[in-house]
């Protein structure tokens, strides 16, 4: 076991360790042990610095930058780090290195340093949870080694003391770092295995009587536990599949599914039947598909789930969608779109009449795109109204609309009906038939601003799958005003991402229009990615608007080729375009762009 001695300025000193110096194997390992420690240079006893002065110091943030954060956190009433973590000025990681700075103490890097996993159980994955602090090391017999994102919180530091028994001694991480230690240590394959003992201990009987055992079952534990993680981990949706030999559990993050674990048979249907109670479905009924929707609770933030149910040869699938309000941006700042993107998309929106359409296949953040539109068309001024299906976020002042096929709630006969209703702004969460596609391009003809998806891969498409779907050309070319395709491609972790040179050649080879050799990085993968490298997405955008050429190209009934190559010329860019600029910033990687964009 490694020990540090304490060094006058507060702080610990890695280099100080027991053997550090002997040359011994032992040694080595101990030294190695330590990577990922920074001793601070401030010492306790000095005059106190404002943490946004550290971050000047340290050079993590530009003075003028500091002091506009400055001010914006006294107009809105928060705080100026907020501000910037918010903006993407400073990371997580480099706030904990500043907050340890200014307090004097060490900071802790837990994607390098090798935690003490006997230490960390001492304190339990909720009262970790709860003060945003896990036990890494034994600092010596009678003190824990403790990483906190809030070093201040003096009310942890003393209940972490009272649990543990031991003295405390606080180190800084970062609060992305806290969450993902205590993710591992709050395994699913933990979680099945300690249910699947207390199943077997309890013998719960007929599944149906779940209902009345919803406080006390191992399984409610499960569920509850896989959407904790699920949450946890940034995941969009749950899939629980019966294989024939139990229930595999895949997480989607960032857009890819992956395997998280595997629930034992004999619970898989008091996994399903839970799932279908939470969300008041009739669980006698395993025939057919069924849907629902519940509101949990979950660490303080307020989730909706959306739920499928499917019957297959193996027994019932579930899928659940994880709708996370504080989790998604509506700020067409923070989407990713290029400056002349983001110029020209607002200048559509920001008209009184005509049609802004969104493309894409399922999950490119078609909706998110139309949402940031309306958070910012959202004003006193104007009445805004939605028909969706599902409605997926709510917006105060918004008038929102949900289909409902069974009570004979189309998108076509709710759009008929909402035009009556004086709005100003109407949003139609998809066009999926001729009728639809009529009256919203009716409405804007006739003075209201329409904002609506379609899916097809690109932009020029949008245009003609209009057309084929019976619209007069003459309509479409006087209606439509832009037309915004995109895709979301994973962002390179910051932490682990590896520089490298791609060769015109190979970015010729996958369908770039490359003249030159790029900069760029790979995926690497470390503990704070999960090991996948890669963390959080971005969108790929192509933004058409029509010009008269376009419109005369339109009404002739011209094929999407030519369309396409009008409009490059007029200056938009090919999703594969804004891909390799974002390859160049180091955003996302050649491999990543081709995937979603389907270049071969």
């Amino acid at each position: 076991m490694t020990a540090l001695r304490p060094v006058p300025d507060g702080g610990l000193d890695p280099d100080d360790h027991k053997g550090r110096r002997d040359g011994t194997p032992g040694a080595q390992r101990a030294a190695d042990r330590w990577k990922g420690v920074t001793r601070p240079t401030h010492r306790p006893g000095e005059a106190p610095r404002f943490l946004t002065d550290v971050v000047v110091e340290m050079g993590l943030a530009e003075r003028e930058r500091v002091e506009a954060a400055i001010a914006t956190a006294r107009a809105q009433g928060t705080t100026p780090e907020r501000v910037l973590l918010q903006s993407g000025a400073l990371s997580q990681d480099a706030l904990a290195r500043a907050i340890a700075e200014r307090h004097g103490l060490n900071h802790i890097d837990l994607t390098t340093f090798e935690v003490d996993m006997s230490a960390a159980t001492l304190l339990s994955a909720a009262m970790a949870k709860r003060y945003e602090a896990v036990p890494v090391e034994r600092w010596d017999e009678r003190t824990l080694l403790v990483a906190m994102a809030d070093p201040t919180n003096i009310l942890a530091l003393d209940d972490i003391g009272l649990i543990t028994g031991l003295g405390i001694r606080p180190v800084v991480a970062s609060s992305e770092d806290v969450a993902a230690l205590i993710s591992r240590l709050t395994s699913l394959d933990d979680m099945v295995r300690d249910a699947s003992i207390e199943e077997a201990e309890e013998d719960v009987g007929e599944i149906v009587e779940l209902r009345e055992s919803a406080d006390d079952a191992p399984v409610v534990k499960l569920v509850n536990q896989i959407v904790a993680q699920a949450v946890q981990r940034g995941a969009s949706d749950v899939h629980l599949e019966p294989d024939g030999r139990g229930l595999r559990v895949r997480f989607r993050v960032d857009g890819v599914l992956s395997e998280t674990t595997s629930v034992p048979k004999r619970m898989v249907l008091g996994v399903i039947s839970r799932v279908k109670i939470m969300c008041d479905l009739d669980i006698a009924e395993r025939r057919l598909p069924q849907d629902g929707r519940i509101g949990l609770a979950v660490d303080g933030r307020q989730i909706d789930l959306r739920v499928v149910t499917l019957p297959s040869v193996h027994g019932e699938a579930v899928v659940m969608r994880i709708l996370d309000k504080e989790a998604v941006v509506m700020d067409l700042d923070r989407l990713g779109m290029g400056e002349g993107d983001r110029d020209r998309f607002r200048r559509s929106v920001g008209r009184s009449h005509g049609a802004v359409l969104a493309t894409g296949p399922t999950g490119s953040g078609k909706s998110t795109t139309l949402y940031a539109a309306l958070s910012e068309l959202n004003t006193p001024e104007k009445n805004i109204i939605t028909i969706e299906d599902p409605v997926e976020y709510q917006l105060g002042g918004i008038t929102q609309v949900q289909v409902n096929p069974r009570a004979g709630l189309h998108f076509s006969t709710g759009l008929r009906s909402m035009m009556r209703a004086d709005p100003d702004v109407i949003m139609v969460g998809e066009v999926r038939d001729r009728e639809t596609a009529q009256i919203a391009v009716e409405a804007a003809l006739t003075g209201h601003l329409v904002l609506s998806t379609l899916h097809t891969n690109d932009a020029p498409t949008a245009i003609t799958r209009l057309i084929e779907m019976g619209i007069e050309p003459f309509l479409v070319a006087s209606a439509i005003d832009c037309v915004v395709a995109q895709r979301l491609a994973r962002t390179l972790c910051s932490q682990c991402k590896a520089r490298t040179i791609v060769s015109a050649e190979v970015l010729r080879e996958h369908g770039f229009h490359a003249k030159f050799d790029v900069e760029a990085y790979e995926s690497v993968g470390c503990t704070r990615c999960g090991g996948t490298g890669y963390k959080g997405r971005v969108g790929l955008y192509e933004v058409m608007r029509l010009s008269d050429e376009i419109r005369r190209l339109v009404v002739a009934r011209a094929p999407a080729e030519e369309i396409a190559e009008v409009a490059v010329r007029e200056g938009m860019r090919r999703l594969r375009d804004d891909g390799l600029e974002k390859i160049g910033l180091g955003r996302t990687s050649v491999a990543e762009v081709t995937r979603v964009t389907g270049v071969s």
